[in-house]
């Protein structure tokens, strides 16, 4: 709700101001413009990054307008945690080997559907407890391995940001593109246009720069930074699972495992202790 209240307080703010000094919105209605700063931001986005990324980045985008990491969130990945440790501390670690081998059916992973529904996140965790029922790796050894694949897990979940920040940086520039081409047009009708001609295809020109400095940092700058956060907010859940498993590892039992998990979290949706304990207790 916050990025939509953002997203109309820009175009109130701009379009506001621009009308009350009697400003003209017809004359911002350039349509030629728009295609042109539009196809070659989508053309550069398209030759910068993998085929992928653009559905993807999409996806990011519109799901940043409802973010699933909040404090319910948080309870469920612990809780889950919490209960599957618990598990293979009562009955071993042999009897949660159903549960890591098919999450989808195990009746543990169906108490907590948002988790469960992160293909990703329910890999992750059932990899390392697959580690961990090994027996064979050392609580130091298995943290060293949860670095090396957040370091890169890091890079991919950065990647959206960096591409989205690609083009914001690049949109002033494709802005000057379109107001060039327009002072091309204006320049070659000059000795077939009269006055007022000339200065709708300079004001044509100028709307050209404009949308593209107003989509660069009302827009896809402010995206970019959103899909930083994100994926900060990310892989801080993915760093509590790690410092919980760990502390499962080094001989915690789950109550304290879930609680170094819980002390990992930001603390701006992070559960008290009492949450945490009555919400596992709960389950």
């Amino acid at each position: 709700m916050a990025k939509l209240i953002g997203i109309i307080v820009v175009f109130a703010s701009v379009l506001g101001g621009y009308v009350l000094s009697h400003g003209k919105i017809a004359a911002l209605i350039q349509p030629f413009e728009v295609m042109i700063i539009g196809g070659a931001a989508l053309g550069a986005f398209v030759q910068a990054n993998p085929g992928y990324m653009t559905m993807h980045v999409l996806k990011k985008s519109l799901s940043l307008f409802s973010s699933r990491f909040n404090h319910s969130f948080y309870l469920e990945v612990l809780g889950l945690i919490y209960e599957i440790l618990n598990k293979s501390r009562r009955e071993g670690m042999m009897a949660i080997e159903g549960d890591i081998e098919d999450a989808a059916a195990s009746p543990i992973f169906a108490k907590y559907p948002t988790v469960l529904k992160d293909e990703r996140m329910t890999a992750f965790v059932c990899d390392y407890l697959r580690i961990m029922s090994s027996g064979n790796m050392a609580p130091h050894e298995l943290e060293n391995l949860f670095d090396m694949e957040l370091a890169s897990l890091k890079e991919d979940l950065d990647h959206p940001s960096h591409a989205v920040n690609g083009i914001a940086d690049a949109m002033p520039g494709f802005g000057i593109v379109a107001a060039v081409l327009g002072i091309v047009v204006t320049m070659a009708s000059l000795g077939e246009s009269d006055q007022k001609m000339i200065g709708v295809h300079v004001g044509a020109a100028l709307v050209g720069t404009f949308f593209g400095i107003l989509a660069a940092y009302g827009f896809f700058g402010p995206l970019a930074h959103a899909l930083r956060h994100d994926a900060k907010e990310e892989l801080n859940i993915y760093e509590a699972i790690k410092a919980s498993l760990v502390a499962s590892a080094s001989g915690m039992p789950p109550s304290l495992a879930v609680e170094f998990g819980r002390k990992v979290l930001y603390p701006a949706h992070r559960p008290s202790f009492a949450e945490l304990e009555q919400a596992v207790r709960g389950r």
